[in-house]
């Protein structure tokens, strides 16, 4: 078999499957990003399990508009500039391949404003590609929307456990930050029913 150099799309969807493995995945790293704006609120909805929606808000900083597209570039991050930087990381995430994974196996959509500008950006995006920009009138932070993940990669779904699992293991990680984060108010919902609230009170 001749050897090949893969299409950028294939290239997209291998780089993928490493940082987001499943539904839990992507609501971990959404969670992270939430947690590094500074948000003091976040709120995740999730549908059949996370494979039809996952959507995370959050009152954090936002993303200037003059920037927000560079979030699902690959290797873009606002948390690094040197190699200096590594060794006195402070946030979550770094590594600036998580939006750009997750954009590549799903359909999202991202509603966000930073806090000093006066209007918010709203980005779809299919396939990692921008389908649509908009400006829209948003309080400061960002929503960001994943719906039908691994629709264009099948097989990934054969890697997967029962609903209810793939369900109780996103709990399980919401759990965690909640607990770790006292002084942050999380809400989860799962098909539109509330699984469980803090108030951010330090309890």
């Amino acid at each position: 078999v001749a050897i090949e150099i893969l299409k950028p799309s294939v290239i997209s969807k291998i780089s993928a499957g490493e940082v987001v493995e499943r539904p839990a995945s992507v609501v971990k790293e959404l969670l992270e990003n939430s947690l590094d704006a500074g948000a003091r609120s976040v709120e995740i909805d999730i549908l059949d399990s996370g494979l039809g929606q996952i959507k995370v808000a959050d009152d954090g900083s936002g993303i200037s508009a003059s920037e927000v597209e560079l979030v699902f570039a690959r290797h873009a991050t606002s948390k690094l500039n040197s190699e200096a930087d590594l060794e006195n990381i402070k946030t979550l995430g770094f590594r600036g391949e998580a939006l750009a994974s997750i954009a590549a196996v799903s359909r999202v959509e991202l509603v966000t404003r930073f806090s000093s500008e006066d209007t918010g950006v709203r980005l779809s995006l299919v396939d990692g590609k921008l389908k649509n920009r908009v400006s829209v009138g948003v309080p400061p932070g960002t929503i960001i929307q994943v719906d039908n993940l691994f629709y264009n990669v099948p097989p990934r779904l054969k890697f997967l456990k029962s609903g209810s699992t793939e369900r109780s293991l996103i709990k399980r990680i919401v759990s965690r930050y909640a607990m770790a984060y006292p002084d942050i108010r999380f809400s989860f919902m799962s098909d539109n029913r509330k699984g469980f609230q803090t108030y951010g009170n330090g309890n």
